[in-house]
């Protein structure tokens, strides 16, 4: 079972000037423990359900880009990309940058965004859900392009590319892995089954689990793809440190369900954190096998 680390608040310390050398520190430290994966968010305001909006907050491909520096193996991603906050030509260019920087570590977390508050206080344009999942489509599909060997143009509804040439080629091949967030049964986990390498879910518990994932499967057949080409990750909103066999014995119950890589969130101050984890908790995990 992989273990990654999701690093969602940039409040502690409580000092800015801190926050520089503590999200370098514990990237380190995850990284020696044998964490697979470093993710950050893709907002600009802190989320109101997670703490106040006004907490700090900055941006993820530039936050990757100097943990690019700072690591050599752990994938680096964002859990996930908001599909309104970019076009899809320059999310192609940022996340090969961001892969050909890390010598191909980069993932594409990809989901249809949702904070209004955000996006109507910095210029965002705010549209229908409808239309952000067409754009979510097209976005992939965009992406999927420019990381091949089809440079042409590409029109569809929403965007239209005169070109979509992405030079230098990302260095993971066949390119950077796509992983759609979310558990969306009619419209997400179609969108998985259809262009994604992964899939990432919220563990709310592990039978909501096991039923998004067979709902995966549906679509999967629908698609005539095959379900399992597709790495299944799950957000663990059990916090990790509280009750640790806990943690583990869920963590288990995902791994019957197919699950291979699980992330989980800081609840304290992140180095401190990132050490206990790779104390108490990675070596558990490595026993899951």
């Amino acid at each position: 079972m992989k273990l990654g680390l999701h690093y969602w608040n940039f409040s502690t310390p409580a000092d800015p000037a801190a926050i520089t050398p503590t999200l370098a520190e514990t990237a380190q430290i995850a990284e020696q423990a044998g964490l697979s994966s470093f993710t950050v968010m893709d907002h600009y305001f802190q989320m109101e359900a997670m703490a106040s909006v006004d907490e700090p907050m900055l941006e993820g491909y530039t936050t990757l880009g100097y943990l690019a520096a700072k690591t050599e193996r752990m994938t680096l991603g964002l859990l996930v990309t908001g599909v309104m906050y970019r076009y899809p030509g320059l999310l192609a260019k940022i996340v090969t940058t961001l892969d050909v920087l890390s010598a191909g570590r980069a993932r594409l977390g990809i989901g249809a965004s949702w904070y209004e508050r955000e996006q109507r206080g910095l210029g965002v344009p705010v549209v229908p859900v409808g239309e952000r999942f067409e754009r979510l489509e097209e976005t992939l599909q965009i992406c999927l392009q420019m990381w091949s060997d089809n440079n042409g143009p590409f029109n569809g509804r929403h965007y239209q590319l005169a070109e979509t040439l992405c030079v230098p080629a990302p260095i993971s091949r066949p390119h950077p892995p796509i992983m759609i967030g979310g558990g969306g049964e009619k419209k997400t986990l179609r969108l998985v089954a259809r262009y994604a390498d992964a899939c990432n879910l919220i563990g709310s518990s592990p039978a909501d689990v096991a039923h998004k994932l067979d709902v995966l499967r549906q679509h999967c057949a629908a698609e005539d793809r095959d379900y399992g080409s597709i790495d299944k990750t799950v957000v663990v909103t059990r916090p990790a440190l509280v009750d640790v066999n806990a943690f583990v014995a869920e963590v288990a119950d995902y791994a019957a369900l197919g699950v291979t890589e699980v992330q989980t969130m800081p609840d304290r101050y992140p180095v401190e954190f990132a050490h206990e984890l790779a104390e108490r908790v990675a070596p558990k995990l490595v026993e899951l096998g």
